[in-house]
């Protein structure tokens, strides 16, 4: 039998229909890799009693020929950002080490009446806060990807890095994550595996750990654009527990997946070549547009003015946002709690030591553009901003119908290259935080390798809820790349 993990989750559901194997062999095959790859770190709580146990039950249904779902039996990790009934949900974080919610986020529990298998809960920057996975207080998440020649340990990007790590290390055969300001496409990119974040309001937020609400959005992390299709299919849908939920019908975005793009326009956004851009990216960058172009599609060079404000205006209103949301974590209901001498005591000790630098960098920067004095001055102008790139988009979109540039500027880097430098660090979400802003879908695909063997990605932006033509173009984009490559050891 096939290396059962190497399988793409379309062909493990063609695998289990047509009984080559079943839903428990395929989920202990995983489970006896998480085992091997340890030491990635990928997993901050693993579940193998109760994957073994949804594996079963899968297998129940297909030998009753009961009503099969859109993913029975396939084994997937969940981004511990991610409420699950009765499973630590941390976070990434101190402060809600032990924490067990009574209920289940709307996506999981979605994806769980599809039938899918959790394999455990994986490891992220704490609170989704930061592009490198370093923040995570349960220790980095390890890229499996090494330079060629070099075993330096490098990044597997975030916050979604657990998720990013372990779909490359086929130690899940997709993961949810999720983006605020990139952290599903700038992991997908340097991972070389593919990551989409819906369009706002595609997927339910409810019992998804909140870091900025007017930002954040789930998605999938998966080896193909057909199987993130298939992950997207069961994730979304509407939910009157969130208010930003849109009712709208989910499409099936994997029978979309048509391969014909002619007289596609494609708009390539000349403020998009930015300082310190890589040659090799900036060549793979001309390249996808060239793949585009065989296949029948229209290149036009486009303009998105206020693309040069995108990254002060998101580490304005994401720390905003995330000073609100933190506020919650005081020690009283849930999580860690330091006891003090009175309460303002206790709140203090309890977030000092439950808190990391990043999550507590952000909250004062939130809490000092939302201070009186500087209201107007920050949080007010960086709104007017945002309304500004998403009237860019909203032009362009006249003009074209998806739009292709690079995912980041950079291949994995080490753990130690950017350090101390939360600037450099904030940069490497240049390409994606603009996307969040205005509310839109865009997808990560592996496109090439760079001259030290690793992983480089482009980004494709589509009009919002269309999601269909963005997989669609995508899967053309990735078809045309052909990226097979594979880390050393998986």
């Amino acid at each position: 039998m096939t290396d059962l993990t190497h399988l793409t989750v379309a062909d493990a559901l063609d695998g289990l229909a047509a009984k080559k194997f079943s839903a428990r062999e395929l989920t202990d095959a995983h489970l006896k890799k998480m085992a091997a790859l340890k030491k990635l770190n990928a997993y901050i709580t693993e579940t193998p009693d109760k994957a073994l146990a949804q594996a079963d039950a899968s297998d129940k249904r297909r030998a009753a020929g009961g009503k099969i779902g859109a993913l029975d039996g396939i084994p997937l990790g969940i981004k511990d950002l991610f409420c699950t009934e009765g499973v630590q949900t941390t976070a990434g974080s101190h402060i809600l080490e032990g924490f067990k919610p009574t209920y289940e986020s709307t996506v999981t529990k979605n994806l769980f009446d599809a039938g899918a298998v959790m394999l455990g809960k994986l490891n992220l920057d704490e609170f989704a806060m930061g592009s490198s996975n370093k923040t995570s207080y349960y220790g980095n998440v390890i890229n499996p990807w090494k330079r060629q020649g070099d075993s330096t340990d490098l990044v597997p990007g975030g916050s979604s890095g657990g998720s990013s790590a372990a779909v490359a290390a086929r130690i899940a055969m997709a993961a949810t994550g999720t983006d605020t300001g990139g952290s599903i496409r700038q992991p997908a990119a340097l991972t070389g595996t593919v990551g989409i974040k819906p369009t706002y309001g595609r997927c339910s937020r409810w019992g998804i750990v909140a870091f900025a609400s007017s930002l954040d959005q789930a998605g999938p992390i998966a080896r193909s654009v057909e199987d993130c299709a298939i992950m997207l299919g069961a994730m979304a849908g509407h939910d009157p527990k969130d208010s930003t939920s849109v009712e709208m019908a989910v499409p099936d975005f994997r029978k979309g997946l048509t391969g014909n793009i002619k007289g596609l326009r494609v708009g390539i956004p000349k403020e998009y070549r930015v300082d310190g851009m890589s040659q090799e990216i900036s060549d793979l960058w001309a390249k996808g547009a060239e793949w585009l172009k065989e296949q029948g599609a229209e290149i036009k060079e486009i303009s998105l003015p206020h693309t040069k404000y995108a990254l002060p205006t998101y580490y304005i209103i994401a720390p905003a946002e995330a000073s609100s949301n933190l506020a919650r974590y005081d020690g009283v209901r849930f999580g860690l709690r330091v006891p003090g001498n009175s309460l303002d005591e206790m709140y203090e000790l309890t977030r000092a030591a439950g808190f990391g630098k990043e999550v507590k960098r952000r909250i004062l920067i939130g809490t000092y553009v939302l201070s009186a004095g500087y209201y107007d001055a920050y949080y007010l102008q960086a709104q007017k901003v945002r309304a500004l790139i998403l009237k860019d988009f909203t032009d362009a979109f006249k003009d074209v119908d998806v739009i292709l540039t690079p995912s980041t500027p950079s291949a994995a880097f080490g753990f130690n290259e950017n350090e101390g430098d939360p600037v450099q660090m904030y940069l490497q979400d240049v390409f994606t935080v603009t996307v969040n802003l205005a509310g839109l879908p865009g997808i990560s695909v592996p496109a090439g390798l760079d001259s030290k063997g690793l992983p480089l990605g482009l980004q494709m932006i589509g009009r919002a809820f269309d999601e269909e033509t963005l997989l669609r173009s995508a899967q053309v984009l990735e078809r045309a790349a052909h990226f097979t490559a594979l880390p050393a050891g998986v």
